[in-house]
């Protein structure tokens, strides 16, 4: 699947030295580790996937449909973003009932026919759970309206008195993560004025939304919110889902008396990834949720209890922390043996494109998570952040917006598309698990330019239009280049345009195509599995560890070289390429010696 090239024999006589490791930093688990140690697992976004009936979003008959491309790529899992029957304020993360498929997407009938088709075809389901908050129009929050202040329907929300002589302020400042305040005002019927005789409506309790006013949060200290949520727990279990990714992890439980806070809260905190000179030796990259409505310890209690259901049924079930949390060591609480089994890496998400910040992240990752005998989750990309292939063409390639209008830069998209394949074989080379986000298996990069009468993102309106949201890294998939919506669906129609672009990148264009997107994340994912990488040990190649240009590092037999620089980096004779992000070059001599290009990683074996 690799181009190598002939050039002329090399001549600098220092760059035969060996590819010799220095002390392990990181020691594997053996080879017959639990399947949620090493899997790769891809994320669909179910509405963006494929569209079985021609409405132009996607469903669970589409999703199925195409199955047999992702056990053709060699993904050992997928996770299927909500698909449960909600308003879809906040595309479908505003549940309003945790035991329904939304018809938009089919019927509790065709998750079934999915979940068995996945498994005949050996691949685990895990599925999005969202217990921070529901729908406005839940059952639940239906009758907290409905019901008197203080009463039992309303505890099970976070309904609180305002502030002010007449209770017109909000109980504290907190901000919504889509802007504006976190609290919205709800009325009371009115006895019947005593001189007109008209019954009417008269301001009364506030309730707490961290993100739209149409997802209030659930109070999690009331138990009837913890059984429940058990109870459903258990009605997925026993259809057959292999676990649970769970949305805002970190943000359940929130600090006694919900005190006023002078920080501002967001999807992450700060824009900027780690630089050579920016990032501590902790791996912090700013990527970290703070405030008392997030990382409270309560939370740990959860958990534990949601382990305690998983290990009551056989299959290994897994739960998956959506849990922005910093330092490292403070993520790795959400791991510990009896808790969660895996946690986004969202610090390694959000380090720059620096070799010495990537080593700084992946070391303090694998001891944080090693000191509770967890493994590491990698990821690159999801459905909240811009995509890796357009964040690493930005000018600034550790770059952070939150989404972006055509008015802004445009990012370099060849540049953006070589960084982020050497990026995702970089992490597909660590020991661990790691996370594929639907179509960088193709190299999609963000919608940069959609035109903002299509935005959907409640954070695109909630910022009054100053952050284009999450919607450009939504953008249905393209599946054959030739066929309206690209293949999307029988119809053509697709719920958000696709740029023009995604022609070149569609599926059918790059299978079987040697060196495309695709056949190289497949070569990676086939080698990995052969290699056993996800079990493996991590060394890091003492030539270049303390490189500003190079990361490199041996997992069991297999070294895997990033060059971050602008100059080729010539590596020493007597290895064999297993798989390269991009064409390398070898020389023509006895002993044939590797050239890696700016921006490439290669997987190699020393003879």
């Amino acid at each position: 699947m690799t181009r190598i090239d002939s050039i002329a024999p090399a001549t600098d006589s220092s760059t035969r030295a060996p590819l010799a490791a220095g002390d392990l930093v990181h020691v594997g688990p053996g080879d017959a580790p639990r399947w949620w140690r090493d899997a790769v697992i891809y994320q669909v976004y179910p509405r963006s996937f494929a569209d079985g009936d021609g409405d132009g979003i996607g469903d669970l008959p589409g999703i199925t449909a195409r199955l047999d491309h992702l056990a053709e790529l060699g993904i050992d899992a997928v996770w299927l973003s909500p698909f449960y029957r909600s308003p879809q304020k906040d595309a479908g993360y505003d549940v309003a009932d945790y035991r329904d498929v939304d018809p938009l997407f089919g019927t509790l009938a065709d998750f079934d026919e999915l979940l068995a088709q996945a498994h005949a075809r050996g691949m685990r389901v895990v599925v999005d759970l969202v217990p921070n908050h529901t729908s406005d129009q839940h059952a639940w929050f239906r009758a907290a309206l409905a019901t008197p202040e203080r009463s039992p329907e309303r505890a099970r929300y976070l309904f609180r008195e305002g502030r002010g002589e007449h209770g017109e302020l909000p109980p504290n400042n907190w901000q919504s993560i889509f802007g504006g305040p976190a609290w919205t005002r709800v009325t009371a019927g009115a006895d019947a004025h005593p001189v007109t005789g008209a019954v009417g409506e008269v301001p009364g309790q506030w309730y707490l939304h961290l993100f739209d006013s149409s997802q209030p949060d659930l109070d999690w200290t009331n138990p009837e919110v913890r059984d429940d949520f058990e109870g459903v727990l258990r009605f997925w279990l026993d259809k057959g889902v292999d676990g649970f990714r769970v949305d805002v992890a970190h943000g359940m439980i929130k600090a006694d008396g919900l005190p006023d806070w002078d920080g501002s809260v967001s999807m992450v905190e700060g824009t900027e990834g780690a630089t050579d000179a920016g990032a501590p030796e902790d791996g912090s990259t700013g990527a970290g949720n703070s405030g008392p409505m997030f990382d409270q310890d309560g939370v740990h209690e959860i958990y534990r209890s949601w382990h305690r259901v998983l290990a009551g049924y056989d299959g290994d079930r897994a739960l998956v922390a959506e849990a922005w949390v910093e330092p490292l060591s403070r993520l790795a609480r959400y791991v510990r043996p009896d808790e969660m089994h895996q946690a986004f890496n969202f610090s390694f998400l959000t380090t720059g494109w620096s070799a010495p910040a990537l080593r700084r992240v992946v070391a303090a990752s694998l001891h944080a998570n090693d000191a509770v005998g967890a493994p590491t989750t990698w990821v690159l990309s999801n459905h909240d952040v811009v995509r890796h292939a357009t964040r690493l063409g930005l000018a600034e390639p550790g770059a952070r917006p939150n989404g972006l209008f055509a008015s802004d830069p445009q990012p370099d998209e060849a540049l953006g598309l070589r960084r982020a394949r050497a990026a995702s074989l970089l992490m597909l080379g660590l020991p661990g698990s790691s996370y594929l986000y639907q179509g960088e298996e193709l190299g999609l990069p963000e919608h940069t330019t959609l035109p903002d009468d299509v935005r959907q993102d409640p954070a695109f309106f909630r910022t009054r239009r100053a952050e284009a949201g999450r919607d450009g890294c939504r953008i249905p998939m393209p599946w054959e280049a030739a066929a309206a919506g690209y293949g999307f669906g029988p119809s053509g129609k697709t719920w958000l345009p696709q740029p023009e672009s995604y022609g070149r990148y569609a599926a059918d264009v790059q299978r079987g195509v040697e060196g495309s997107t695709y056949e190289t994340y497949r070569a990676a994912l086939a080698t990995r599995r052969a290699e056993r990488l996800g079990g493996g040990d991590l060394a890091w190649v003492e030539r270049y560890a303390a490189s500003a240009d190079v990361i490199a590092f041996r997992n069991r037999d297999v070294v895997v070289v990033a060059n971050l620089g602008d100059e080729p980096v010539d590596l020493p004779g007597g290895v064999e390429v297993l798989v390269a992000s991009g064409p390398v070059t070898t020389d023509r001599s006895a002993d044939p010696q590797v050239r890696v290009p700016s921006d490439t990683t290669v997987w190699l074996r020393t003879r």
